[in-house]
């Protein structure tokens, strides 16, 4: 991956659909961020602006990966180049969907603060779950950009940490409608924020392991976290 190509074209092409993986990760990156702050803090301002640019989002998967498709079809790219576009188009998959999840938070944002409803829900577990994606997020694109094994394999062993806090939470939320049947309504939109803030953290896991792969050539999805630690050393 790191060999300089007869064209100077193909490496171009190569480092055009990395940089455009980045960039599309930070416009996720971005719609978590918002999305998060219209849930906690009924900023619907922000949660407009995260629905609307989801077609943004959309718009890079498919320009993305067209272009990977192009590349495969005119270089025939091999070994370690044709890793490489495999995990790029498998990421922008997972960044897609990443979008889609933060479009959920906002819309459940708009459904918890635009209705009137009898009190406000405590975020505790979303402000910690939300915290642990973002810096999965990041540390699977950093692991990327820089084919940094060691960085993308902290990453599964952070899901652990998202799925405790939502457990925690879907239990603190069963217990408020227990206790409360006028909460159901809105304990049920805060727990299908949760959730999306779960699965995004499953998606970034899944790009940490597509790293693994781009690097090392093994695939260690649907493996133990000890498993792929041993695969590492």
């Amino acid at each position: 991956m790191q060999h300089e190509h007869i064209s100077k074209q193909f490496d171009a092409e190569l480092e055009t659909v990395r940089s455009r993986v980045l960039q599309m990760g930070g416009l996720v990156e971005e719609q978590i961020v918002n999305a998060i702050e219209a849930l906690i803090n009924s900023k619907l301002d922000l949660a407009d602006a995260v629905i609307a640019k989801d077609l943004q989002v959309n718009s890079m998967e498919v320009e993305i990966d067209e272009a990977c498709a192009h590349i495969i079809a005119r270089r025939q790219p091999t070994a370690g180049d044709l890793r490489m576009v495999m995990t790029v188009i498998k990421t922008i998959t997972d960044l897609e969907r990443i979008g889609d999840e933060a479009e959920k938070i906002a819309r459940m944002s708009k459904l918890i603060y635009q209705t009137g409803r009898l009190s406000t829900p405590r975020f505790t577990e979303i402000t910690l779950m939300s915290g642990i994606v973002l810096e999965m997020l990041r540390k699977s694109l950093d692991a990327f950009a820089r084919l940094d094994i060691g960085t993308a394999v902290q990453v599964p062993r952070q899901d652990v940490l998202v799925d405790d806090a939502f457990s925690a939470c879907m239990r603190h939320l069963i217990t408020f409608m227990m206790e409360d049947p006028r909460t159901i309504s809105t304990s049920l939109d805060v727990l299908f924020a949760a959730k999306a803030i779960e699965r995004i953290g499953d998606h970034a896991k899944n790009m940490s392991e597509y790293v693994v792969y781009m690097v090392k050539g093994k695939d260690v999805r649907h493996t133990s976290l000890e498993e792929i630690e041993r695969e590492l050393e």
